[in-house]
């Protein structure tokens, strides 16, 4: 990473915390006066105003904090928020929460954290991980109106108009502003000198993991780590890729009761199960049921789920007609020409954006709009409101021009997918990227084809292995066994989690070590509490020895499924 454009500020602003007496602990830090002396002047970013007179200061202490994404920990902080401001822009103001260790828990570390869906932080949810590893930890609300507020709430200025500033914001600048200033303060507040290392990362996940591309891809250089799951880059393909199960519901005019297609599931990772070489009701290895399984052979099955929530209880036995849907489903969006348009999720995933809803006039299930596949259209493409009312007339073919269309209008902010990283990797950045086998909202192998982009772009004059190997010196990506959408997945309760991520990331950034596979943890089910190790692409995972034995194996004839050819896109898809 390179050396801190704001060195001399911070220079001056410890000369002025060391004439008040550098805090020594939580309770000294955690001032109004202390951490407005800390704030970088307004003119450090050319463009903002600080407004000093925002800052908050509390000192929390004991707080109890436990997610799939690190271990549970207690902790003491002090939680600051502080506003800015755009010149120029009327009623404009963006806010910013960082957590800070107490000085003596500080370990020069800076953590940006990301959000999901249309929020651009996950609340008080991300912050504990950086913290808990003496890292200030920071988020911001995008300028959104506030923390709890989305995106999509400041998106359009009318029908018709998008506020271009909401966008950039989102896409790429509000994260940018949040780790230049968040470093900063940081910087500030613990009287670090010029010559002291800030290690810088990120990490999140879905919409988080495309923000923290969005800064890797950008801005690289001022980088040390980062930790991104499940990205939802691609943002055109995948927000219409939501919309996909509905049209093949419409298409097929056939609409799955939820049950039915549940039984596809349960009955593929039985069918699945001991493919990866060993039987724990987790498949490691979709790969191989994608090429081996015929989900045909369901056909006939009975399914029942009881009543719940207004919906009747469903029996039956699984029908040709809810095969059809399913395999099409899987196989992934073609044109009315045969050509594909984009890939699908892999056999095992729950079929979430094929789910249904239950009309108790005529007794029958009918098709229920995908919320965010329909809020892309409305906001994004038909910039009329969030809401999708209908998908009469809406064919395969409207799927391709929408994903077409969104590529060209978003690719400067949401598509988020420039594989040229030389910044990032000759300042000696490190990227742990994770996805889960059954992700259910955005397809395993969006993950794989971006990191196959990067290796054939950076490394163009090597062979596949060769290129493989340089990426990941410092680019490592992870499928998770039975993981579905950045979470653990109750329908394979045995499957592992990598709950560790920031420890692994530092002692690769900070001490060299290289995680060779990733660390992971079963936190449910009969084996809560096991480790395991996941294998990086493209290495595959295969137990032996029973069961008793994981190793990261070569197959080809894997690796080979996850490469599609888009012959419906006229141009690179990144």
């Amino acid at each position: 990473m390179r050396s801190p454009a704001w060195a001399s500020i911070a220079i001056t602003a410890f000369a002025a915390l060391a004439n008040a007496g550098t805090p020594s602990t939580l309770a000294e830090l955690c001032t109004d006066s202390i951490v407005k002396a800390a704030l970088p002047p307004s003119e450090f970013i050319k463009g903002i105003t600080i407004d000093s007179d925002s800052v908050t200061t509390e000192v929390v202490t004991n707080s109890s904090f436990s997610s799939e994404f690190y271990p549970s920990a207690t902790i003491d902080y002090c939680n600051v928020t502080f506003a800015y401001s755009h010149d120029g822009i009327d009623g404009d103001q963006v806010l910013l929460e960082i957590w800070l260790p107490a000085p003596t828990n500080f370990k020069n570390r800076w953590l940006s954290t990301g959000g999901g869906g249309y929020a651009i932080n996950s609340g008080d949810q991300s912050l504990p991980g950086g913290v808990m590893y003496g890292a200030a930890s920071g988020m911001t609300d995008g300028g959104f109106g506030g923390f709890s507020n989305n995106a999509d709430t400041a998106m359009l200025l009318a029908n018709g108009t998008l506020n271009y500033e909401t966008l950039y914001m989102f896409a790429y600048k509000a994260h940018r502003e949040l780790s230049l200033l968040g470093k900063a303060l940081t910087r500030n507040v613990y009287g670090m000198s010029d010559s002291d290392k800030l290690y810088a990362y990120y990490q999140g996940c879905s919409e988080g993991g495309r923000e923290g591309w969005s800064q890797v891809q950008r801005f690289g250089d001022e980088w040390d780590g980062a930790i991104i799951g499940a990205p939802a880059f691609r943002w055109s393909f995948q927000q219409t890729q939501h919309l996909y199960s509905n049209i093949v519901e419409k298409t097929l005019d056939y609409y799955p009761p939820p049950c039915e297609l549940d039984k596809i599931v349960n009955e593929t990772i039985a069918a699945c199960d001991a493919m990866d070489g060993k039987v724990d009701w987790v498949v490691a290895r979709t790969d191989l049921c994608l090429l081996d399984f015929d989900i045909s052979t369901i056909e006939g099955k009975p399914y029942s789920c009881a009543a719940s929530r207004g919906t009747p209880a469903q029996n039956g036995t699984v029908s040709a007609k809810g095969i059809e849907v399913a395999k099409t489903i899987i196989n992934g969006l073609h044109d009315s020409q045969g050509r594909r348009v984009y890939f699908s999720y892999q056999p095992t995933a729950a079929f979430d954006d094929a789910e249904t809803q239950y009309n108790s006039t005529t007794g029958q299930w009918g098709l229920d709009i995908d919320q965010l596949g329909g809020e892309y259209i409305a906001l994004l493409v038909d910039k009329n409101g969030t809401t999708l009312d209908s998908l009469d007339g809406i064919t395969y073919d409207t799927l391709k021009d929408w994903m077409i269309s969104g590529l060209q209008e978003y690719y400067s902010t949401l598509q988020t997918t420039w594989p040229d990283l030389t910044p990032f990797h000759n300042a000696g950045g490190k990227v742990i990227h994770f996805h889960g086998d059954a992700d259910f909202s955005i397809p395993t192998a969006a993950s794989i084809r971006y990191w196959e982009s990067v290796r054939s772009i950076m490394y163009p004059n090597k062979d596949y292995n060769s290129s493989a190997e340089a990426l990941n010196e410092w680019y490592r990506l992870y499928t998770v066994p039975g993981a579905g959408h950045c979470a653990t997945n109750d329908a394979m309760p045995n499957g592992p989690f990598p709950q560790t991520n920031m420890a692994v990331m530092i002692d690769w950034v900070e001490n060299g070590v290289v995680p060779t596979t990733l660390n992971a943890t079963v936190l449910q089910g009969e084996n809560e509490g096991q480790n395991q190790q996941l294998c990086a692409w493209p290495l595959r995972p295969l137990w032996t020895n029973n069961g008793t034995t994981m190793e990261c194996v070569y197959n080809q004839r894997s690796i080979d499924s996850w490469h599609y050819d888009l012959d419906a896109v006229p141009m690179p898809v990144y």
